[in-house]
């Protein structure tokens, strides 16, 4: 069977008025973008993979820059789905820059892995002082339909962050099917159980104010929540969230952008509008 070996290459810059475009930009499948737009707060930039999914041997490489002022808003509009692999695993790599005054958030669609799958994702993020950013990794536990929930044979997800060129988090998560269902377990959901893990960079988030309480009092109803400031004084926060379902994490996460734009008013755009 044929693999991929794709790329997504995207560089925001401001415009003199204010608007952000895609000063540079260059993709190969399985990648494919829909067209840009600009909303009213940031650029809205939705990229689609057109195959079925991601299979064995496919490596994925993607490298987005956000200049000084620009505000860029990346999402897809569909899960992205990793099938079964009989031998070898795939692989993806995400490398995010953030200038000063720059505006990255990403917000995909969950990650869904298929039985049998083995996928490992490297995330390297890196914002300059100033720089601004709501990053988030969503985890579906397979087709429920299919009962193949919690059946894949490996998922690796590692994680960095550098602000103002300090490591501020590095985190790994590399855990089978079944270790996953021990955390839904722990927190009391069920088979559909969803995971998020949410990131977000901002001077502007003043730990004493309202937002905090707000976030914090996320947790019950369904929903485990768990904020965490990150090291060193710049503005850097952890939130992780695991919900019943699908539904439930959709709502929670709508709860987080509604909390934090008032404080980070590009949040106000939305994620799903194509």
């Amino acid at each position: 069977m044929s693999s991929f070996s794709g790329h997504l290459s995207l560089r925001a810059e401001a415009r003199d008025d204010g608007q952000t475009v895609l000063a540079q930009q260059s993709f190969k499948a399985p990648f494919h973008l829909s067209k840009p737009y600009w909303d009213g707060h940031v650029l809205v930039v939705q990229v689609v993979n057109p195959t079925a999914g991601i299979l064995s041997g496919d490596r994925l490489a993607s490298e987005i820059t956000v200049g000084s002022g620009a505000a860029v808003l990346i999402t897809s509009p569909s899960a992205t789905r990793i099938f079964k692999m009989h031998d070898g695993e795939a692989e993806s790599t995400q490398s995010f820059t953030v200038q000063p005054g720059g505006w990255l958030e990403f917000m995909p669609e969950p990650l869904v892995p298929h039985s049998g799958s083995c996928f490992r994702q490297r995330t390297k993020i890196d914002v300059a002082a100033g720089g601004e950013l709501f990053f988030a990794d969503l985890l579906m536990p397979g087709r429920i339909a299919r009962g193949e929930t919690w059946a894949w044979e490996k998922l690796c997800l590692d994680l960095t962050l550098k602000v103002g060129g300090e490591l501020i988090l590095r985190e790994r998560l590399d855990q089978s099917g079944p270790g996953f269902r021990s955390l839904a377990e722990l927190a009391g959901a069920g088979e559909g159980a969803c995971f998020a893990n949410l990131v977000f960079v901002s001077s502007r988030l003043d730990p004493a104010a309202e937002w905090r309480d707000a976030l914090v009092a996320l947790h019950g109803d369904g929903v485990w929540a768990g904020l965490s400031r990150l090291r060193g004084e710049v503005g850097a926060w952890s939130l992780k969230l695991i919900a019943a379902d699908n539904v439930a994490l959709r709502k929670a996460l709508k709860r987080v952008r509604q909390i934090l734009a008032n404080t980070l008013p590009h949040l106000a755009s939305d994620p799903r509008k194509l």
